[in-house]
C-alpha cells in the first residue's frame, strides 16, 4: 500500500493561490487519487480525483475552474493547484489512493485506501 505526505498548505488571503503536493511512496501510475478536505464540524469530501493511468479528472462543483490536478509520475507526486481560494476553502486537505474500480472516479472516501496525514488551508477574509 502506498503511502503518502501532503504539503503545501497553509494561511492565505481571500483571492490568493496555493499549491499542495502529495508525495507518494512509490509509483502513482495506475491508481486513482483525490484530493479531499475535512473543515471542522462537517464531513470529509471529495474535491478533485483523477485516473492517473488516463489523466482523467472531476472537480467538485465548488471549485471546479479555480482548482487543477496534475501528476508528475517521475516524482510520484500529485499536485492540487488551488487559485482564487475563498473562506470557505478552508480545510485540512487529505491526498488519498485507491485501486480504479472504474469511471466515474468516485467521490466517496470509502473507495480510497491510502491516506496522508493532511495539511492545514486557512483562507482569511
Amino acid at each position: 500500500q502506498v503511502q503518502l505526505v501532503e504539503s503545501g498548505g497553509g494561511s492565505v488571503e481571500a483571492g490568493g493561490s496555493l499549491r499542495l503536493s502529495c508525495a507518494a511512496s512509490g509509483s502513482i501510475t495506475g491508481l486513482y487519487m483525490g484530493w479531499f478536505r475535512q473543515a471542522p464540524g462537517k464531513e470529509r469530501e471529495g474535491v478533485a480525483v483523477i485516473s492517473t493511468t488516463t489523466g482523467t479528472r472531476r472537480y467538485v462543483a465548488s471549485v471546479a475552474g479555480r482548482f487543477t490536478l496534475s501528476q508528475d509520475n517521475a516524482k510520484n507526486t500529485l499536485y492540487l493547484q488551488m487559485n482564487s481560494l475563498k473562506p470557505e476553502d478552508t480545510a485540512m486537505y487529505y491526498c488519498a489512493a485507491g485501486r480504479p474500480l472504474g469511471f466515474p472516479i468516485p467521490f466517496q472516501d470509502t473507495a480510497y485506501n491510502a491516506w496522508g496525514q493532511g495539511t492545514q488551508v486557512t483562507v482569511s477574509s
